[in-house]
């Protein structure tokens, strides 16, 4: 079965699948019972579900699940086995996410992928976290959580918190940033940040000389990480290219 739901206006044709889905919660209860509590308390229940989320008329993505359970009036779909695949404004496919569990809110648009959510993009970019949320109206993936990005030739990233779109092609780490690689980038300047090589082999030199010295400050601080967030808390913009 497929429910589209989109935003702007907010689109949920579920009464065309009624009966269907009507049917499939009676059958979860009888069958399931104990062993599936939440198909108790669920409104409906569906088995290989598709959602297509879309925005202003724009196919956002389309999610495939095992299992999904409609709770609040059918607003909000808890997943099980959760395949979602992004596509660009011209239709095509350009990132795949797989996730353990999610959940979908069709009021306010956003989706959230559980357990070992993994982003594999159609040019090879991966990133992994254990939780990241989806924006469908701003089709933006976010996370507060650790997180791993790849890209095909072995350049890797790890922080914690980023935001980024679907096929990670503008991807800002917020904390704790540091990989094998990459480059940082601060937005607001556009160019590297002394800290940029961010290769952090065993035993490894840093390519090429050490940049001089800055002149010595008026009086010792701390020094930042080196790959922490700028001062006022900037997120740093990495560039996987």
């Amino acid at each position: 079965m497929t429910i589209l739901t989109g935003r702007r206006p907010l689109v949920l044709l579920l009464g065309v699948f009624s009966v269907g889905l009507a049917g499939c919660g009676a059958k979860s209860n009888a069958v399931l019972g104990a062993d599936d509590p939440m198909a108790k308390d669920a409104d409906q229940v569906m088995w290989t579900a598709r959602l297509k989320l879309t925005d202003a008329g724009v196919n956002r993505a389309e999610v495939h699940a095992d299992t999904a359970y409609f709770f609040d009036e059918n607003t909000r779909v808890e997943m099980r086995g959760v395949h979602t695949v992004f596509f660009t404004d011209a239709g095509a496919k350009n990132a795949d996410l797989t996730s353990r569990q999610g959940t979908y809110n069709s009021r306010t648009g956003n989706m959230e992928a559980r357990g070992n959510a993994y982003v594999v993009a159609v040019d090879g970019r991966t990133l992994r976290s254990p939780v990241l949320d989806y924006d469908q109206v701003r089709n933006i993936m976010s996370s507060d959580s650790v997180f791993t990005a790849t890209d095909s030739t072995g350049r890797r990233l790890d922080g914690i918190g980023f935001t980024s779109d679907p096929d990670m092609t503008d991807l800002h780490c917020f904390k704790n940033c540091h990989g094998i690689g990459g480059q940082i980038i601060l937005p607001e300047s556009g160019h590297p940040a002394a800290t940029s090589d961010t290769t952090h082999r065993a035993g490894a030199a840093p390519p090429g000389p050490p940049p001089p010295p800055p002149p010595p400050p008026p009086s010792p601080t701390p020094a930042s990480p080196p790959h922490d967030t700028t001062p006022g808390g900037r997120p740093k913009s990495v560039t996987l290219p």
